[in-house]
């Protein structure tokens, strides 16, 4: 019986101890500023992406890994003929999952499972965690996958963007909307839904203020969540916003664990700083 690989690709916003912990694979996206494109989280970070966008008044362009990419990252695991799981950004927002079936058409290999997440973020990293503790417990490729599409769903992924210009330069809002809403101080709330982000509520105020009621009101639905783990995951926010909000969710004693996790490049790109979510699994 062949042994299982847990692999992702750098969406999955997990930190490099998590990533080494469970023994995960990942396949960096690519990201291009102006006329250089670069590998998401090995050749390029956060910061400077903000960096850049600021200097050029523009966001940068995402895209998926190359086919290229894809075959060198597997041709490992299918020399030892393992059976790969791939968790993949939604595909309503990437091409990535249909890469790594091109990728396996290529090398002539079955044995590639690819999961659409669905999902974002350290949305896809609940289902990756979830998949590697089971593959661990010794639990079947079709164990995990059957696992995987009973709580697929019930994956909630949500965040509150500080300003909508970076969504706006990446065209994902109108300039318009992007304007009324950083004249008003509107901080809206995203929320992934079938795979796709769409606005919820919009609050006022202060990033700081305004996180945390977002964070209060989510506290009836993480009531009824499964207690693994929950994510608390930033694009770069201040200390004491991130330490505020961790402390409320361990005071719920709701969770086993609350894991704080920092968004790379992709997401980054897309949201801008000071944006925060939670995200975790529902019953």
């Amino acid at each position: 019986m062949s042994s299982i690989k847990i692999l992702a690709d750098s969406t999955c916003d997990l930190t490099k101890e998590l990533i080494e912990a469970y023994d995960i694979s990942i396949l960096p996206l690519m990201i291009s500023l102006g006329a250089n494109s670069l590998k998401d989280g090995v050749e390029i970070t956060p910061d400077e992406i903000y960096q850049w966008s600021n200097a050029n008044g523009e966001t940068p362009k995402t895209a998926a890994p190359t086919i290229g990419d894809a075959v060198d990252f597997m041709k490992p695991f299918v020399e030892k003929e393992m059976d790969l799981i791939f968790f993949g950004i939604s595909e309503a927002m990437s091409a990535t999952c249909n890469v790594l079936r091109l990728a396996a058409e290529e090398l002539g290999y079955k044995q590639l499972y690819v999961v659409d997440s669905k999902n974002l973020s350290t949305g896809i990293g609940l289902q990756i965690l979830r998949a590697a503790e089971l593959a661990t417990k010794g639990y079947s490729t079709e164990e995990i996958l059957t696992d995987n599409h009973r709580i697929n769903e019930k994956v909630r992924s949500s965040f509150v963007v500080d300003t909508l210009t970076f969504l706006y330069r990446g065209g994902r809002c109108s300039g318009i909307t992007a304007l009324l809403a950083n004249t008003l101080k509107l901080k809206p709330e995203i929320v992934v839904i079938n795979g796709k982000m769409e606005v919820a509520k919009k609050y006022r105020g202060n990033q700081k203020s305004v996180i945390m009621k977002y964070v209060k009101e989510k506290e009836k639905e993480l009531m009824d969540a499964d207690t693994s783990r929950v994510f608390i995951t930033h694009s770069g926010c201040p200390e004491d916003v991130i330490k505020d909000v961790k402390d409320y969710l361990h005071n719920l004693q709701i969770f086993k664990e609350v894991i704080v996790t920092r968004a790379g490049g992709v997401i980054s790109s897309h949201c801008g700083p000071n944006t925060l979510g939670i995200l975790y699994i529902s019953n």
